[in-house]
């Protein structure tokens, strides 16, 4: 399809549901009700065709892991959001100034914005479509949706399938197809989000401008782990190195690199190496995941032999070979105290290697951190509260968790999004339902507001009234 195709079919998809909204731009509680119920009944109807197109998409992608890190999440969130959709949409009340205003009333009354622009990545493409639409449906918006050039099977499963649950008017989706991506982003949507890399979403963000579109951003960085000297080195290596590995390392916020007490390093590695053997005794694992593409599996290759030929130490943490081409996955791999200009710490990393950094004192750790952008999630392994507290606030980042790695994502009463170049808004739970609402506030005047008498001449009324305020 060329570009003036693909532009006159978005600019039609949106101009359909901008039309529905405009017919009927506030749902009652019971339309969201079942809108949200049938996007759940969509995902559980369909369950094994889902997890077939990612694995198909990936060339292998563990059926678990669909199930842990897409499925269960994407229940999970309409679930909450039937659980509280009644509270969400209650307006609430605010204070008046009863001295200015008597009786006069004010409110804030969440309405939805309208049709909501969402695109997804590739490498949890249910899980970053349902999760958003949720929080979407649940403010009573429509929705466009565009899936990732690497989720081709999962792309036609939705286009074909969802047609029967919702109609076009309230979601859409499209696959990219070479343009579909850039003209998405140019829409006049009343809001846009966007997850993947701060590449590309500085582009998305420099379309949505054009229009003035607000922007959700949720992209990537660095994330650091932080072990202290007091954590369980034995326990750091089991949690860290799990979320290291999960989807083969492929997530924004898993742990991109830690740094460790130099006097603990071999003790890590000890545990590491006997560790993952057990959690995955070969490549072949049905467990372990592809890297999704040539390009990536390619990139990451480079990034290691990289490392070799600096003769920094590599070690792999399973049996056999270091990666199999022919189904482009990778061993996982730790990587001892990389330089900062080598392949590994110039760029998010994105796949199943840990560089770890020795450190000797937590202040220099902190510097380091700061002296880069704000990473999307911060992982500080300490049992003593004032350390904690320390890295706290002396750190920003867009989310933490404590003593493990990624969990405050799967947590729908916290929100979730980045800072500074890791991204800016939040959305999950209730936040999300803000974030796709407007929060109109509505002042009511009263039958009688001392305010009437604010009338030109002003000298006298002016002054009686600032007397009255200062009493």
């Amino acid at each position: 399809m060329d570009m003036n195709a693909t532009r006159e079919m978005l600019s039609e998809a949106l101009a359909l549901q901008r039309r529905a909204y405009f017919q009927h731009p506030v749902p009652d509680e019971a339309e969201r009700r079942r809108d949200l119920q049938t996007l759940r009944r969509f995902v559980t109807e369909n369950l094994d065709a889902i997890c077939d197109a990612i694995c198909a998409d990936y060339g292998h992608r563990s059926r678990h892991e669909t199930m842990l890190a897409e499925i269960l999440p994407a229940l999970s969130a309409f679930d909450d959001a039937l659980a509280h959709l009644r509270q969400w949409m209650r307006p609430q009340k605010r204070t008046v100034d009863r001295k200015l205003f008597g009786l006069a009333s004010n409110r804030v009354v969440p309405q939805p914005l309208g049709v909501v622009g969402v695109i997804v990545p590739w490498n949890f493409p249910i899980n970053l479509t349902m999760v958003p639409l949720a929080a979407i449906f649940a403010a009573g918006n429509r929705a466009m949706v565009k899936m990732s050039e690497n989720s081709r099977h999962l792309a036609k499963l939705l286009i074909d399938k969802m047609p029967a649950y919702l109609p076009p008017e309230k979601l859409q989706i499209f696959d990219e197809t070479g343009n579909v991506g850039l003209e998405f982003s140019k829409l006049p949507f009343d809001h846009l989000l966007f997850t993947g890399s701060s590449q590309t979403g500085r582009l998305v963000m420099a379309a949505a401008a054009q229009n003035l579109c607000p922007v959700t951003l949720e992209l990537g960085g660095k994330a650091p782990a932080v072990v202290c000297n007091d954590f369980p080195v034995r326990t750091a290596a089991e949690r860290i190195l799990y979320v290291k590995c999960l989807n083969a390392g492929q997530i924004c916020t898993s742990v991109d690199h830690m740094y460790l007490p130099r006097k603990k390093v071999d003790a890590f590695v000890s545990h590491a190496r006997e560790i993952m053997p057990r959690r995955y005794p070969s490549l072949e694992s049905v467990d372990y995941t592809s890297v999704i593409d040539e390009r990536s599996f390619r990139r990451l290759v480079g990034a290691l032999d990289d490392a070799r030929e600096r003769g920094v130490p590599v070690v792999p943490l399973i049996p056999g070979p270091a990666y199999d081409a022919a189904t482009r996955k990778i061993a996982p791999h730790i990587v001892l105290n990389p330089p900062d200009d080598s392949q590994l710490m110039q760029r998010e990393i994105f796949g199943p290697i840990l560089p770890i950094l020795p450190y000797d004192d937590l202040d220099a750790v902190i510097a380091r951190i700061n002296a880069g952008p704000r990473p999307l999630a911060l992982y500080p392994f300490s049992r003593n509260d004032a350390t904690v507290e320390r890295l706290l606030t002396h750190v920003m980042s867009g989310g933490v968790s404590v003593n493990d790695a990624l969990l405050h994502v799967g947590q729908h009463d916290l929100p979730f999004g980045g800072v500074g170049e890791s991204g800016m808004g939040h959305y999950h739970g209730k936040e999300g339902f803000e974030t796709f609402s407007k929060l109109r506030p509505i002042f009511r005047q009263a039958r009688w507001s001392s305010a009437k008498l604010l009338v030109p001449p002003y000298g006298r009324s002016i002054n009686r009234l600032l007397g009255f305020l200062m009493r």
